[in-house]
């Protein structure tokens, strides 16, 4: 307390009689009489960061000798975010029953050949600080640690464990069948049916297909995966040449001696890996319709429950990310916008996308009209789903149809460049969050062996046009589109109708003429 008192004291001598002022005041010794420029003795020389430094935000990407490439991405600070990203997801599964990608996203981070337990490895990587997670989606599955950066030989040797060296115990099996029967129950209750109907349009989409395949495991199939089944996929897809290890909060040296150190010559636990089974079946648009009835009457009940709505979903083909278009669907799908009709916010929210403008503003029974854009490295899907009461379902449905055959028209400048800068603006905001950089880098040098950086994808935005809006989505009215409906379909026009609106000028429906209503 003193000590402090005496600080304060001499901060405040400073600052009434200037520094020159003090020097003099206080050459009695106590102090040396050094400039405050000069840099003191004994204390290492600061190293500053600084953006036109070398690094300028580049990923630095090395290949080992067996086919693994370790990418990694500088950014300051204590903590890093390291994973390992494998091109292995359900559109994998065409020779398998659907859901051991799901399985296998349940079973990670289990015991290992140096873990004993869950908890073990738990407990390894809250001594650095970490947690670990597992996602799959339709084409990747990544495992991934966040923790403090002194921890990074832990986090790579745990890693190449976890990958490649899981036990697959009889009992961790059991409780995965568990917890996968437990979601499956979870996603027929669960209010917000988004993740139900992204399911049905897929699979209405891309009919038995690559990416239409089932990314959740049917509940026929619980009981047949199996550990013979789970190592004979593992054989096929995890090998080195599929598999990118990706950091960021790290030197890139120290990251890829780790990976020599624990990922070079590791040995799986299911054996040599042979990349021959792969099945490499390009994503084959088909369209079409999956309808499932269903009372939605008693979703949520309680004190203000939601009231019964049906939800549809319309889609049609846009294209890859690795094709130009991608930018400029992107751009056209955030000029869609939209979202619930109870959502707060002002123009960043998007109360001025079209879907906001043309169809919740104008609809007050509508309860909700989302865009949504799918993009997968051999094609994508772009769809609005909407939600209504059960007795406006033809009126909805012709709502999107018509606002999918105003895509084709001319944008207009302010909307357009609204859109684009609202882009970008999400871009750069979701780019300030680490883990977000480490999927980023991870997803994209794993499809296309380079990554883009933000400022690139910045100018690409930039140079949409209108004309490029129109071109894109004169394009994708030509497919045959794909719908997803859930709910009290009893008011829903059939699909030659839904078909025949997107082929019109107007996007109506064919008018129906009965003698009793």
């Amino acid at each position: 307390m003193a000590a402090h008192m005496s600080r304060c004291r001499t901060w405040s001598r400073v600052q009434r009689f200037g520094i020159a002022a003090y020097r003099k005041y206080s050459s009695g010794g106590g102090y040396p009489n050094i400039s405050l420029s000069t840099p003191l003795p004994g204390i290492p020389k600061p190293v500053f960061a600084s953006v036109d430094g070398q690094e300028k935000y580049e990923t630095k990407i090395t290949t080992l000798e067996n086919g693994l490439k370790v990418a990694s991405q500088n950014k300051f600070g204590q903590f890093c975010t390291v994973g390992i990203l494998v091109n292995s997801g359900s559109r994998h599964e065409a020779k398998y029953p659907s859901g051991i990608a799901h399985f296998l996203e349940k079973l990670a981070f289990s015991s290992t050949a140096q873990y004993g337990s869950k908890d073990e490895i738990l407990l390894t990587l809250e001594k650095h600080g970490g947690i670990c997670d597992c996602q799959t989606s339709r084409d990747t599955t990544m495992y991934a640690v966040s923790a403090e950066v002194k921890g990074l030989d832990t986090v790579v040797s745990l890693l190449s464990d976890a990958v490649l060296q899981p036990r697959l115990l009889d009992d961790e099996i059991e409780m995965t069948k568990m917890a996968v029967r437990f979601e499956l129950e979870d996603l027929n209750m669960r209010p917000d049916p988004e993740p139900l109907l992204t399911e049905m349009i897929h699979a209405a989409a891309y009919r038995g297909n690559t990416v239409g395949l089932p990314r959740f495991c049917p509940v026929d199939n619980v009981d047949k995966i199996d550990k013979t089944m789970l190592h004979s996929y593992l054989r096929s897809y995890y090998c080195p040449e599929r598999m990118v290890l990706a950091g960021v909060g790290i030197e890139h040296e120290q990251l890829v001696e780790c990976a020599r150190k624990y990922l070079l010559d590791a040995k799986p636990v299911w054996g040599t890996s042979t990349a021959a089974n792969v099945d490499l079946s390009v994503a084959q648009y088909t369209g079409g319709i999956i309808k499932m009835e269903k009372d939605m009457s008693d979703v949520s009940l309680g004190p203000t429950p939601i009231p019964e709505l049906t939800h549809i979903m319309i889609g049609l083909e846009s294209c890859s990310f690795l094709e130009d278009d991608f930018i400029p669907f992107a751009v056209l799908n955030m000029m869609m916008g939209g979202g619930g009709s109870f959502s707060a916010g002002g123009p960043g929210k998007g109360m001025f996308t079209r879907l906001y403008l043309n169809v919740l503003n104008r609809h007050h029974w509508m309860y909700n009209a989302t865009s949504y854009h799918h993009s997968y490295e051999d094609s994508g899907l772009l769809c609005i789903h909407a939600s209504a009461d059960p007795r406006q379902v033809r009126e909805m449905v012709e709502i999107i149809t018509r606002e999918f055959i105003q895509m084709a028209g001319n944008a207009g400048e302010m909307e357009l460049e609204r859109a684009k800068t609202q882009l970008k603006s999400m871009l750069m905001m979701n780019l300030e969050s680490r883990p977000v950089i480490f999927e980023d880098v991870g997803r994209q040098v794993l499809s296309t062996g380079k990554r883009k950086l933000p400022h690139e994808l910045c100018h690409l935005i930039s140079n949409v046009t209108a004309g490029d809006i129109k071109r894109v989505a004169t394009k994708m009215l030509r497919s045959k589109p794909a719908v997803a409906a859930l709910g009290d379909l009893t008011e829903l026009p059939s699909y030659e109708h839904i078909q025949a609106a997107l082929s019109s000028k107007d996007g109506r429906l064919p008018r129906m003429y009965r003698l009793f209503r």
